[in-house]
């Protein structure tokens, strides 16, 4: 069986990033093809990026709280980024996530699930391009929220129900390409 993490993106305090991704694996979670675990990364505790060797060259990594992390990723066959947008991009922290490690996100597949003032669509455009040079396949179908009406008080998540069919969609393709790309890992 394959594993997927929905991995959050965003450390903040007062983030409504866990509400999405916890959504999200909520409706995941109804299939019996495919093991969902939610990938908080604000449980490793990944300080700024600062290796001395960029993680495309070595894995010899010098950050202690990158080995967990590596463990982790490793472990996964695919992804679901749930991402925020902060300024027409993605979170710091979830970019200094991304650039701890190389290998670990080699020939996986990933969905995006977006959200933002404007759905978060540069956000995940910004993030396709990001996963492009770990050799992370993206599949097409996006779930995307306002914080304007699928948010109460832009603090509560309530996304509209029309929403469930657009991240099933996603997770068929990411379970899909998952698992035809595990076949070339292996």
């Amino acid at each position: 069986m394959i594993k997927i993490g929905i991995i959050t993106g965003s450390t903040r305090d007062s983030r409504v990033n866990i509400q999405v991704a916890e959504w999200v694996k909520s409706i995941a979670d109804k299939r019996t093809d495919v093991e969902f675990e939610l990938v908080d990364i604000k449980d490793y505790n990944l300080p700024r990026y600062n290796e001395s060797v960029p993680a495309i060259m070595t894995q010899d990594y010098q950050t202690p709280e990158a080995h967990p992390w590596s463990k982790k990723i490793s472990e996964l066959d695919g992804f679901v980024f749930v991402t925020p947008e902060y300024n027409k991009a993605v979170t710091s922290g979830l970019k200094d996530a991304i650039d701890y490690l190389y290998v670990e996100w080699n020939n996986k597949a990933a969905g995006i699930v977006s959200y933002g003032s404007t759905l978060g669509v540069t956000a995940a455009n910004n993030l396709r391009l990001i996963l492009t040079v770990p050799a992370v396949a993206t599949v097409r179908t996006q779930p995307a929220f306002s914080l304007f009406t699928d948010f109460e008080n832009m603090s509560t998540f309530k996304p509209a129900p029309f929403h469930e069919e657009t991240v099933q969609n996603m997770l068929n393709e990411v379970v899909a390409w998952s698992t035809a790309l595990k076949t070339i890992r292996n």
